[in-house]
């Protein structure tokens, strides 16, 4: 899950579309490499400074299974925290060998030896283009960009799309930019409808029907350590995010 630009509805949408497809009965592992932690903040995961956490796995090697906690109030969907520790890796990592593996080792050897196995892992990439991101799309093979329905909505993916090509060139053949998801939509505006249409232009069939809606539940979730789904899952949000984990699922048994 990324892109460089703040304020899209990336972790959002991270833990929104992992709690929905958890609820489908899948298996869901969320790795949170942002620094802010705000994905840990949504799944009520502790990620208090010293807290085991993906930092860990990172720099010092820790296994991936001493640092996955379960998500209390969606069975099925477990998550490694960042801690603010995670703000200096970028650095850290900079002498490292093999510094932009490290993630998609620890994840292999996770796949290898813990007992239930997730179906989905998803990585909520912070927002910039930087080691802490390389990793995530070395360890990933697609990547979903979330985009606001607003001006400037799709200023910088050029660098986005342009970074995916070199880490496809150099260190991941197998990564794809599979799934664009419209985030903030204002079916009132033109704007919003203007923006849609522009990017399923630029995208085509990579852009997901689905839409999700400005709404107030949405921002509301996290300050209560919950998604949307759990925490209003009648609202707009929730159905919403529910529809696109669908319209993901049946996209793979197509392709299967």
């Amino acid at each position: 899950m990324s892109n460089q630009k703040g304020g899209v509805g990336k972790t959002t949408t991270t833990v929104n579309i992992a709690a929905a497809m958890a609820q489908s009965g899948l298996r869901v592992l969320v790795i949170d490499m942002d620094p802010q932690g705000n994905a840990s903040t949504a799944l009520s995961i502790p990620h208090t400074s010293g807290t085991p956490g993906i930092y860990d796995v990172l720099i010092d090697g820790a296994p991936l299974s001493e640092v996955v906690q379960d998500c209390p109030q969606v069975p099925g969907l477990t998550c490694a925290p960042a801690t603010i520790d995670l703000a200096g890796a970028e650095i850290e990592l900079v002498p490292l060998v093999a510094r932009e593996n490290r993630l998609r080792r620890a994840i292999q050897t996770y796949l290898d030896t813990v007992g239930d196995r997730p179906d989905l892992i998803i990585i909520d990439c912070p927002p910039s283009l930087g080691l802490l991101t390389v990793n995530a799309f070395v360890a990933a093979r697609e990547v979903l960009i979330p985009i606001q329905c607003e001006y400037y909505a799709l200023e910088g993916l050029s660098q986005l799309l342009k970074n995916v090509e070199l880490i496809q060139l150099h260190l991941n053949a197998e990564l794809e930019v599979s799934t664009i998801l419209l985030t903030m939509f204002d079916g009132r505006t033109r704007l919003a409808h203007d923006v849609a249409d522009q990017v399923r232009e630029h995208f085509g069939d990579r852009v997901l029907r689905t839409v999700v809606p400005r709404s107030v539940r949405i921002s509301e979730a996290p300050s209560h350590g919950e998604t949307v789904l759990t925490y209003d899952p009648t609202s707009s949000g929730a159905q919403s995010y529910a529809e696109a984990a669908a319209e993901m699922r049946r996209q793979k048994g197509k392709s299967a």
